[in-house]
């Protein structure tokens, strides 16, 4: 997963030297970004709640490339979190020049029959702390008059999906979201970009206990060019970007059918 690979591709979203925070950084495409980020000299701060996968990545990527990287173990879905992060960081003088809002996880199975913990738990990291996040960076970055935010929304952003009901609203929200960000921040110099991944080879699957069927199957996507497409939009100021050719077919033709279509096609992909 570590492999340098092509960095071409993401070439550009922030000056070298500068610092992103990647939250979600101990596993998945948090790993990807803070690879391409790190082969580009961007200092990182890694955020999750595991410390060893993240002191581990850290210890790799500063002997591959030779950038700072600070490492916050915190449970972003525990109430002020985001704020407590936040105070650490300053009481550190560490600046934030990227937040790659990356953080989240999925719930699959009928919502009545999923412990109402669990999809609160999911909404207060995927909803609250993204927002808290936004709000807390990106006022400092639009006092300066610069910064980028990368939030990770989904292919399941664009329509109702039954047994992902919850999950699919919550990004929902990170969509509609990250896209109105866009336009207000932009004047302040913050370029706001919304990147929706459709199936990634990551570790939703076993979080989420999902169900993986053959059609889900052939539209996986390797997470590196996953988080290469969301990087490279950012570069270049784009509001949003679907990530995959394929995915972009699917959200094209929700445009062109009912959602009630929608919500039986998405049942027969999703559902066992």
């Amino acid at each position: 997963m570590l492999d340098i690979g092509d960095m071409n591709a993401a070439k550009g979203a922030i000056s070298s030297g500068k610092r992103a925070l990647i939250t979600g950084a101990s596993s998945g495409m948090g790993i990807e970004f803070a690879e391409l980020l790190a082969a580009q000299k961007v200092n990182l701060v890694l955020a999750a709640r595991r410390q060893e996968p993240m002191e581990k990545l850290a210890a790799v990527l500063r002997r591959k490339y030779g950038v700072d990287i600070h490492v916050e173990p915190i449970d972003l879905a525990a109430p002020g979190a985001a704020a407590n992060l936040k105070n650490r960081l300053d009481e550190q003088a560490l600046q934030i020049d990227m937040l790659v809002n990356n953080a989240g996880y999925g719930l699959h199975g009928e919502f009545l029959e999923t412990p109402l913990e669990r999809t609160m738990d999911m909404i207060q990291l995927n909803i609250t702390a993204v927002t808290e996040l936004s709000y807390l960076f990106g006022r400092d970055m639009a006092a300066r008059g610069s910064g980028e935010i990368l939030l990770i929304a989904s292919l399941l952003s664009f329509q109702p999906v039954p047994t992902y009901a919850a999950y699919a609203a919550t990004k929902s929200y990170v969509l509609s979201f990250g896209e109105a960000l866009h336009d207000e921040l932009r004047p302040r110099g913050v370029v706001v970009t919304t990147l929706c991944p459709g199936h990634t080879e990551t570790g939703f699957d076993a979080t989420a206990g999902a169900y993986i069927s053959p059609m889900l199957r052939r539209l996986t996507m390797k997470p590196r060019p996953v988080a290469e497409a969301g990087l490279r939009a950012l570069s270049k100021g784009k509001a949003s970007v679907i990530a995959g050719f394929m995915n972009n077919v699917v959200a094209f033709s929700n445009r062109f059918t009912p959602r009630s279509m929608q919500r039986a096609s998405m049942k027969k992909v999703m559902a066992p």
